[in-house]
């Protein structure tokens, strides 16, 4: 998670455990009956837990949505990478092969022309 995310995430905690601390300390000195403080005590505990329960869910969803966008974005990424190598592997292979076959081709010719004159050379010695 990102540090902002992370932030977010104590501020969050922060607050609920606030809220839930001021709302218990406000029962204990309420002038109540100990029975009825309790289950005011319970029954905010209940709507504190579901609160936090579902802000949970919207954190976790949120992070799941952030991990897709980035995800995608680094396979996009990556195959555009991938792309962009081998089509540059691709151009130096063929460079390379181009340039083996003119050589290879002026090699020969001029074995031929060596030959050839070496032919000539011979041919005018025997005469």
């Amino acid at each position: 998670m990102s540090k902002k995310g992370s932030n977010s995430a104590s501020v969050l905690a922060g607050l609920l455990a606030g809220a839930a601390a001021g709302v218990v300390l406000g029962m204990l000195y309420a002038p109540e009956e100990g029975a009825e403080t309790r289950r005011k005590i319970k029954t905010k505990a209940n709507e504190l837990k579901d609160q936090a329960v579902d802000q949970y869910g919207r954190v976790s969803e949120k992070a799941m949505e952030r991990y897709d966008e980035v995800s995608g974005k680094v396979k996009s990424q990556y195959d555009n990478i991938s792309t962009q190598v081998k089509e540059t592997a691709d151009k130096v292979v063929s460079s390379v092969k181009d340039g083996y076959d003119k050589y290879k081709d002026q090699a020969v010719n001029t074995t031929k022309d060596v030959v050839g004159d070496v032919e000539n050379e011979l041919g005018g010695m025997r005469s």
